[in-house]
């Protein structure tokens, strides 16, 4: 589908599907997100088929003709793919040029040279926060599980003081900072600045982190008192390589594409003024597109060069890191086409007159959706898109900082209380060897931790802004 058409069906979808009344629609919605919650967790049906189904179920339920519900979901499928799926797979090359080349290992080696004792759980939250950035969460996990077993092993420490740090650095990433396929996503739905969300998403991921990790982790290592179990430590990621890139090269690689949108915000922020030569240059080079394509390019060289990689397993790396990313696009694909299947029922304009008449703070209610549906799917970037869509008539009458944290609130709501509807609930059970008991207590507290702290500092933000 070309970008002309991805327009033309959204201009289309743009009409309302149905003229239901705020009860029919109430209930519509309801009804749309229990069938997605029963599809994924009683059928185990794959996310994207659940919310595609729930999708043309929320618009039978609120009265629309079968033919306008198709449309508005494929309006939105494209759009949303047209607009972060691109980005989607540059991160999963930089990710996989990261893993691969031996970097990751190169900034772990290097900072837990420089740490031990007490440092040692801040030693492993700031690996997992620069390790977070490029990776998608599942894959920062896979990458940094083995690390925190190791160290917990070596150092003989609890497992959960080692770990709990590096699994908020990684959730707090996923769920806050862009270039994350959900406040991505979000940032779309809202039309949020790329540059000030990440900005003001660094301000808020800092105290959070701190809290939910290293000082967290002490009360969940006298909860749950564990050492690492011996059948799940594995050999390192990247041993048989005979060279890998150095920490400095690796780290600006990773930092390169945060850098340069950071420093087009900074730019839009002093000159504020498009016509401005110096703010169109920021403008190009600081765009989500080409800050990944160059971070990409130069991890060829610097990550993947520097490792003694050929022209063949470059490629290969590149081909392998694509194909993993087909189920991530089509479930935020199908996510983005049940947020415009709600926003075209009108859903969204009941949601505002709902809120005018509660007196719920904009912020405050995306965080509350948001909370609902990560409960109720397990999913964060589910809930991120779906509650994106819900508030996105709020936004429209924001300034540009307070859209940008209506899509942190939304991303902090994401990560809400993880559970056993959630895959990385099983994950972190599995790799730590604990019963589901103990996940709840360690892993689901940090979640929403992560969650009710984020929130906090960003209604603290809304009133200094």
């Amino acid at each position: 589908m070309t970008s002309l058409s991805v327009e033309m069906l959204a201009a289309d979808a743009a009409e309302p599907i149905t003229s239901a009344g705020n009860a029919q629609l109430g209930i519509a919605v309801l009804a749309g997100i229990a069938v997605i919650v029963l599809l994924i967790t009683k059928l185990k049906m794959h996310a994207f088929l659940a919310l595609t189904i729930g999708s043309l179920a929320l618009g039978s339920f609120a009265g629309a003709a079968p033919a306008d519900t198709i449309l508005s979901f494929t309006a939105g499928l494209g759009s949303t793919v047209a607009g972060v799926g691109v980005l989607i797979a540059l991160g999963a090359i930089l990710g996989k040029l990261l893993a691969d080349s031996g970097g990751a290992d190169q900034v772990v080696d290097t900072i837990l040279a420089k740490a031990s004792g007490r440092a040692m759980p801040w030693a492993m939250v700031l690996i997992a926060s620069i390790i977070g950035l490029p990776l998608f969460f599942e894959v920062g996990i896979v990458l940094m599980i083995p690390v925190v077993l190791l160290v917990a092993k070596r150092g003989n420490y609890s497992l959960m003081r080692i770990g709990i740090p590096a699994l908020a650095g990684l959730s707090v990433m996923h769920g806050l900072i862009p270039p994350h396929p959900g406040p991505l996503v979000a940032i779309d739905a809202l039309d949020a600045n790329l540059g000030v969300t990440l900005a003001l998403g660094v301000l808020v991921a800092i105290p959070t982190v701190i809290i939910a990790g290293p000082v967290f982790s002490r009360y969940a290592a006298r909860w749950v008192d564990i050492k690492p179990p011996e059948n799940m430590i594995p050999q390192r990621p990247s041993e048989d390589l005979d060279r890998r890139p150095s920490f400095r090269a690796t780290l600006a690689t990773i930092l390169l594409p945060v850098v340069l949108m950071l420093l087009n915000a900074l730019v839009e922020i002093v000159v504020d003024n498009p016509e401005n030569g110096l703010q169109k240059v920021t403008a190009v080079i600081g765009s989500p597109l080409i800050a990944l394509l160059a971070a990409v390019l130069v991890g060829m060289f610097t990550l993947g060069r520097a490792a003694g990689f050929t022209k063949d397993r470059l490629a290969g790396t590149v081909e392998k890191s694509l194909a993993p990313i087909a189920g991530i696009l089509l479930i935020v694909g199908a996510g983005g086409g049940f947020k415009q299947t709600l926003i075209d029922a009108g859903v969204g304009q009941m949601i505002l007159e709902f809120s005018e008449n509660w007196s719920i703070p904009a912020l405050l209610l995306g965080w509350l959706i948001a909370v609902a549906i990560r409960l109720a799917t397990g999913s964060a970037t589910v809930a991120t898109i779906s509650a994106a869509g819900l508030v996105a008539p709020l936004a429209a009458d924001m300034s540009t900082s307070h859209a940008a944290l209506l899509v942190l609130a939304v991303g902090a709501g994401s990560l809400f209380f993880s559970h056993v509807n959630d895959a990385g609930f099983w994950l972190v059970k599995e790799y730590f060897g604990m019963d589901v008991g103990q996940t709840v207590k360690t892993w689901s507290v940090m979640e929403t931790i992560i969650s009710v702290v984020a929130m906090a500092f960003i209604l603290l933000l809304s009133l200094l802004l």
